[in-house]
């Protein structure tokens, strides 16, 4: 149903614009009784096999939502009920900021793919905490946190720690993200002597809390092997709990769609960031023999893709081009193939 009647309407409009739309129509249904409990059982699919224990917190299952579709916390009650095992919002940053000038998300339809360099838009760290309040949810949440794009790069560890400290309560763990490349020198703090400012100041914060709540640092596929080095070595060092693997990609190479698109500056995501998100954390595995846990991201089409990256080193899943492309039935697809599995 999806691919032969919602997909095609969906794609007859600009991308953001669909967005927009879709999300918002799931809300409106989540909040009908009868229409949520159809949603639900649809999408439901719970077994003890797929639950998950990492970086001390459980999970029902393996698959969650990846950072930047639900950027302002807007919709967490109704993504829950399309079987997601946790979701992650944002990325936030301390100031409210309304991004690059539009057009900003493209499809790449022959690549089954995305570019986007929406630059952070959102409504501001204090905006997502209401509304994080007011949800009702049960799923695990995470929190992406980035910089404000007119911050500077001496002053950007203030800002993660600002979003830090007034998110702390409210979610289950952090994704600190230096790699998105919609940013202006966002991706010069993945150096290790820039990370460690930052992570100095977060977990201080951390530390004098009555609870230890998970910190995760995003990555770029784009890094060389010394770079995953370094990032590997100072995240033992510092014990930061996880990687995710990976963000989007500045590469444009192998693709099939036109040259006006592939010409858009930004981040691709998508089938085309498949092999290099894997090949980052089968590297980030053998370096830290695999006493790093990482969440893989990056080119899940299907459940073949999950379980790939699984096999590669990741413990936990993320969709978003995937999920975008392939519908909400890719969530249970994947973990049937798991259970079976």
């Amino acid at each position: 149903m999806y691919k032969g009647l919602l997909r095609p309407l969906l794609y007859s409009l600009p991308p953001e614009k669909a967005h927009y739309l879709t999300a918002g129509l799931l809300a409106t249904a989540a909040q009908i009784i009868g229409v949520r409990s159809i949603i639900q059982k649809s999408f439901e699919l719970n077994d003890k096999s797929l639950e998950r224990e990492v970086f001390g917190l459980k999970f029902p299952n393996p698959v969650g939502l990846a950072a930047g579709f639900d950027k302002d916390a807007r919709w967490i009650e109704a993504l829950e009920l399309l079987g997601f095992g946790f979701i992650e919002i944002g990325t936030l940053t301390p100031k409210a900021q309304h991004g690059n000038e539009k057009p900003r998300l493209f499809r790449l339809e022959k690549d089954q793919a995305l570019i986007n360099r929406m630059g952070f838009n959102n409504d501001g760290v204090d905006a997502a905490v209401e509304r994080i309040k007011q949800a009702n949810r049960k799923t695990p949440l995470g929190g992406n946190i980035g910089k404000n794009k007119l911050t500077s790069q001496a002053d950007a560890p203030k800002d993660y720690l600002v979003s830090f400290e007034k998110l702390y309560d409210h979610v289950d763990y952090f994704a600190v993200n230096v790699s998105s490349p919609n940013t202006p020198g966002l991706r010069e703090l993945q150096g290790k002597d820039e990370l460690k400012k930052i992570f100095d100041g977060l977990l201080d914060f951390r530390e004098r809390q009555k609870s230890t709540k998970p910190v995760a640092l995003k990555i770029a596929p784009d890094l060389n092997p010394h770079q995953i080095e370094d990032i590997v070595t100072l995240v033992k060092v510092l014990n930061i709990d996880a990687i995710i693997a990976t963000n989007t990609t500045i590469s444009r190479s192998g693709l099939k769609s036109n040259e006006m698109l592939l010409q858009q500056t930004g981040g691709l995501s998508g089938k085309p960031v498949k092999e290099a998100s894997t090949n980052v954390i089968k590297q980030i595995k053998s370096l830290s023999n695999g006493d790093i846990p990482i969440i893989g991201v990056g080119g899940i089409h299907n459940p073949e893709d999950a379980i790939e990256k699984m096999e590669a080193g990741a413990s936990l899943v993320q969709l978003y081009t995937g999920f975008i492309y392939e519908g909400p039935s890719l969530v249970k697809r994947i973990k049937k193939s798991l259970i079976k599995k």
